[in-house]
């Protein structure tokens, strides 16, 4: 069966079909031709579970929607809820970074905590949602470091000093902040998979 992520940003979608495996087939908004929902909440619950709700309304498809962001300390919490569109109403990954750097310029290290959130919110078509929490922890470093990941993982540093963009995939996938998120949702997310495709089976028997 196909769930839906409710996002045009491929690096989600893939994140997302690793995650969840081989127990559903995962398919973006891009895939169905479909708008990205507003982010109107002040919150990273409210605005997961909106965009799931409208999605999976429109779809008929169980569906699964992120809202994430970078909390910095030194900034009162900014970007959080603001992270997409940090630097403007055209903001890209790239400006963003940019911007991030120079609110902090002459900030020290130990005062660049940082931490990523995450809130999964999964939703039937007939609008019943639960929403699940992530974090990962860590703080903003000077430059840019690593090829991989997206957003502001070249600049989220761990406490390890590598980079987020400086992971694999896979290891990427088993401590990030949505990987949190989604791991705390996947059971219930599996039991409705589950008793869907029950339910399908047992309509065409």
């Amino acid at each position: 069966m196909r769930v839906l992520i409710a996002t045009n940003n491929p690096g989600k979608r893939r994140e997302f079909q690793q995650m969840l495996g081989t127990s559903a087939s995962v398919v973006s908004m891009r895939d169905l031709g479909m708008s990205s929902p507003p982010e109107r909440g002040n919150t990273f619950e409210a605005n997961a579970e909106e965009k799931a709700r409208i999605a999976s309304s429109i779809s008929g498809l169980l569906t699964v929607a992120d809202d994430s962001g970078l909390e910095v300390d030194a900034l009162d919490g900014a970007p959080g809820v603001y992270s997409a569109r940090f630097s403007g109403e055209n903001a890209t990954d790239e400006s963003n970074r940019a911007l991030l750097l120079h609110r902090l310029d002459g900030v020290q290290q130990k005062d660049r905590r940082a931490r990523f959130v995450s809130v999964v919110s999964v939703c039937t078509p007939d609008g019943q949602c639960r929403n699940f929490r992530g974090e990962w922890d860590g703080r903003v470093g000077f430059e840019e470091r690593g090829n991989g990941g997206f957003g502001y993982d070249s600049l989220f540093q761990l406490y390890d000093g590598r980079a987020a963009a400086e992971l694999s995939s896979a290891e990427k996938n088993s401590v990030s902040h949505r990987a949190k998120a989604l791991n705390n949702a996947l059971p219930y997310l599996r039991s409705l998979i589950h008793e869907q495709h029950g339910t399908r089976s047992k309509g065409t028997s």
